[in-house]
């Protein structure tokens, strides 16, 4: 072991329960031991996810979030006590690995609650509303300490809970809490005062406005989380752990107003003043840990780090609150393992939490613990697959309902969470797989091949490997992404897959093989107008082609937006050009990562023009039609991020597979999923 790393690898104590170890897996909604946003059951996928991490050396685990009252069907998760009794043969498998185990619970979403267009139309349609109320009861899901916006559409306010609602709410903490602990729980996290969920709903004075003993007061707007670590403690005894989510600052402007990092604000939700009370009003009530980081639903991007935050985000403020409270605290939100450790040793902090490295690899505990860093694979902070949650102007989450029932997938790593439709599987007839292309798709093939027995051959017309992923990386806040083109280039050289550099196949008769695999990829779409030989394409830039200090960057989805962030990185004037009325619109991009850089480009007043299109590139200017008018913009020059289009070398036949971009243009989830799912069928 690293001797920088030997703090992350010493026990601690939550309570009078001993934690082998610093590395804690904080929970993600989808692999929740009782189901996520289904009928509750005992979840064997999940289980088998947590099993296996337990497994390999995390400490403490949490699965997935656990809503007391299911919003789907409206049940009460104490109710249904056989899933208990599975849950206890379980938790003796769990403890043999000598991990323990809490259940995060949650009293749920109030207006934080993601809203598709189907539910806008469910709810506010007064027939269908009763209609679906026996299934998804909007009116109940979505209530809250107040009346208020919901985070995702305007058509489906929230209303004020009872006083009889909470009661009913603590009480099914209590009774639920006490069936795990007979389980055989290690202990509960309750969620919490963290990010603007309902509990936190009642704790922040931008959203709770109510007039009785739940509101005003900073005593009546912590009453609820107060109440229910102490009907827990009353249920299962003191001794029973019980740890609180909780978001140290809030970091919100207001209703979906999030704050950026060195942003000078006014905070409307907890500050820091409030933070140091709560700390220790919480702890004196109860709560025997404070697992945290910062935000809220209205500023999503500080619980959900995308690639564009910085390491270890929250932990100043971790480590701030870490002063005011004599229970353990944890630091969550792109940790380094190296900076925890430091941080540990130093008593600032007392444990890392992770949650999304471990679905990129289930062995990333014990990788860190035997120092073998060049071997995980990274997470790189996408959120193509476990946070596919997306909203722009008009539109509520436009997530898939494929994705919004099976989250905590990953783009990476088609096996987490679905591994009864990936997985590798010994072949009895080992084939010859020429693969045409060494990008990222065609490495994957060419790794679940190998690893299936086959003997795949990569042919790469260039003499690296990598293909566009190489420019796509190459921006200064996408060293992850290198990481993982290093991991994918190591796995070729251990799996020991022949690989012919210089080499460009224009006809598969030129090659032997019993199967083919084509994985060419895509062609840039190149924009037609006046002027347009001047235009610098987005590759081409990101491969190194120099601007000048006023770039026009045509297209305004997420790899033009990424190109103008760089841009402005680099002290540079960008302008974006977008043909649509939002930035960013487009289905599958995480809102934690469109609303940072949304907000990025707003504070930092970065020129944007909407509903927009190129007519015409000249010297030093362009012109532009926007909402029927021709403008000029000066610039030095121009980028076209516009989309592309596939590029296949032939078509499917019956020996031959397309996968990543050459069959469909898609994120790197859908490069990587297909590549496994292609080498699958060989």
């Amino acid at each position: 072991m690293n001797e920088k790393l030997e703090s992350l690898f010493t026990p601690w104590k939550i309570g009078n329960c001993e934690i082998k170890n610093r590395i804690v897996l904080t929970s993600m909604g989808g692999t929740s031991l009782f189901g996520w946003m289904e009928i509750n059951h005992f979840d064997k996928e999940a289980a088998n996810f947590i099993l296996e991490r337990a497994k390999n050396e995390v400490g403490l685990i949490l699965p997935g979030i656990q809503p007391i009252y299911n919003p789907m069907l409206g049940q009460w998760l104490h109710r249904k006590k056989g899933m208990y009794k599975k849950l206890k043969v379980f938790m003796e498998e769990i403890h043999k690995t000598g991990a323990k185990l809490f259940v995060q619970l949650t009293a749920g979403f109030g207006r934080s609650f993601t809203i598709d267009h189907l539910m806008e139309t469910l709810a506010s349609n007064k027939v269908l509303n009763v209609l679906s109320k026996p299934i998804m009861n909007f009116d109940k899901i979505c209530a809250s300490s107040s009346p208020s916006p919901n985070r995702w559409s305007d058509k489906v306010p929230s209303r004020e809970m009872t006083i009889k609602e909470i009661h009913k709410f603590i009480d099914s903490f209590a009774k639920t809490s006490y069936l795990l602990k007979q389980a055989g729980v290690d202990g509960v996290e309750i969620h919490a005062v963290h990010e603007g969920y309902l509990l936190d709903q009642f704790t922040l004075k931008y959203i709770n406005k109510r007039k009785d003993e739940y509101g005003g007061s900073f005593e009546n707007r912590y009453r609820f989380p107060v109440e229910i670590v102490k009907a827990i403690k009353s249920k299962c005894g003191k001794d029973f752990p019980v740890s609180l989510r909780y978001s140290v600052v809030s970091k919100t402007k207001g209703f979906r107003q999030g704050a950026l990092p060195n942003e000078d604000y006014v905070e409307v939700g907890r500050d820091y003043e409030e933070t140091k009370k709560a700390a220790k009003y919480l702890q004196d009530a109860g709560y025997d840990m404070l697992n945290c980081d910062n935000g809220t639903y209205d500023a999503w991007y500080w619980s959900h780090p995308p690639i564009y935050m910085e390491e270890n985000c929250n932990l100043k403020d971790v480590e701030f609150i870490k002063q005011y409270v004599d229970i353990p605290v944890v630091a969550a939100g792109r940790m380094d393992p190296f900076v925890a450790s430091k941080a540990i040793q130093e008593g600032k902090i007392d444990a890392m939490g992770a949650a999304r490295p471990f679905l990129a690899d289930p062995e990333y505990a014990r990788k860190i613990k035997e120092d073998r860093f060049e071997d995980i694979k990274p997470c790189i902070y996408c959120h193509n697959a476990c946070f596919t949650m997306c909203t722009y102007k008009g539109v509520p989450n436009a997530q898939p309902l494929s994705d919004a029932l099976h989250m905590s997938r990953c783009a990476i790593n088609a096996e987490t969470m679905q591994t009864n439709k990936y997985y590798i599987k010994k072949t009895n007839k080992p084939k010859q797989v020429a693969i045409i292309g060494g990008g990222i798709g065609g490495m994957e093939a060419a790794r679940v091949l190998a690893l299936r027995g086959h003997h795949p051959t990569i042919y790469e017309k260039s003499d690296r490997l990598g293909g566009v992923f190489i420019p796509a990386s190459r921006a200064r806040f996408k060293g992850k992404l290198r990481e993982l083109l290093n991991w994918y280039i190591k796995q070729m050289e251990e799996l020991n897959i022949p690989i012919k550099f210089n080499t460009e196949v224009k006809d598969l008769n030129s090659i032997k093989a019993d199967r083919y695999i084509i994985a060419t990829g895509s062609k840039p779409k190149l924009l037609k107008v006046k002027g347009c030989e001047k235009i610098i394409e987005a590759c081409d830039y990101l491969n190194g082609t120099r601007v000048g200090n006023k770039v026009a960057v045509i297209g305004g989805g997420l790899t033009g937006c990424e190109i103008a962030y760089e841009l402005h990185l680099d002290g540079k004037t960008p302008i974006i050009i977008e043909a649509q009325d939002d930035l960013i619109k487009q289905v599958g991009v995480c809102m934690a990562n469109s609303q940072y850089l949304r907000d990025y480009f707003k504070l930092y007043k970065v020129e944007t023009h909407l509903e927009s299109c190129l007519k015409e590139v000249q010297d030093g200017k362009i012109i532009v039609t926007e909402k029927g008018k021709d403008i000029e913009i000066p610039c030095d020059n121009v980028i076209s991020s516009i989309g592309y289009k596939s590029n296949p070398l032939v078509q499917a036949s019956r020996k031959v597979q397309l996968i990543g971009d050459c069959d469909q243009v898609g994120n790197l989830r859908h490069v990587i999923w297909s590549a496994y799912k292609a080498s699958m069928k060989i």
